[in-house]
């Protein structure tokens, strides 16, 4: 019997590629990708969002937690991702369980951040409703005040999140709509690789 990582592995791999060559090209968000939740009643909602990282343990995005997505995601942790490079033709899909991460990994990734970013993570109540813009730049000043001549830190309720894969799959434009697509599927006897009609 196949060591049934390789599949998980060899699909990671072709994840990569595709980013690369994506990356390679003028789109000005190769890494943008679209973020599917769900609510404790099944009402979905998407998004786009942006990749930040990806590894053997999952994909990785940063939000405010208290926003949709958030609250989303504490009442039913699990998601679905879709990238769609249209200079490539192929997209791809990820679905799986989220997790947080840690607060070491969300440190160090907040201190990437332009600082006007950083205050605005602090200032933006994100998805509540905001009556006048002219309150959101009065607290986007505020914040500049407050956390004036030192390091600002990261919010609490601003973090990671890891969606960790169960489901990606490939789809690859072809002609007269019969596309190619690849799934690979986690079991409980462990990944699979099956090809799928268009």
């Amino acid at each position: 019997m196949a060591d049934t990582t390789e599949f998980y592995s060899e699909a990671l791999v072709h994840f990569g590629q595709l980013l690369d060559a994506v990356g390679a090209t003028d789109l000005r968000e190769p890494t943008a990708m679209m973020l599917a939740t769900a609510d404790a009643n099944g009402r979905p909602s998407v998004r786009t969002m942006l990749l930040k990282r990806y590894d053997e343990q999952g994909f990785v995005f940063f939000t405010n937690s208290h926003s949709r997505k958030g609250r989303d995601l504490d009442e039913n942790p699990y998601a679905s991702l879709c990238f769609f490079w249209q200079s490539l033709m192929q997209q791809v899909r990820i679905e799986g369980p989220v997790e947080p991460i840690s607060s070491t990994d969300s440190d160090s990734y907040w201190e990437t951040r332009t600082r006007d970013s950083q205050i605005g993570a602090w200032a933006s109540q994100q998805s509540d409703p905001l009556e006048d813009r002219k309150l959101l730049d009065h607290d986007v000043s505020e914040y500049h005040a407050k956390f004036l001549n030192q390091l600002v830190p990261r919010p609490p309720h601003w973090f990671g999140y890891r969606v960790i894969p169960e489901r990606i799959e490939f789809w690859k434009s072809g002609w007269h709509r019969l596309h190619e697509r690849v799934l690979y599927e986690k079991s409980p006897d462990g990944w699979g690789k099956t090809l799928l009609y268009p």
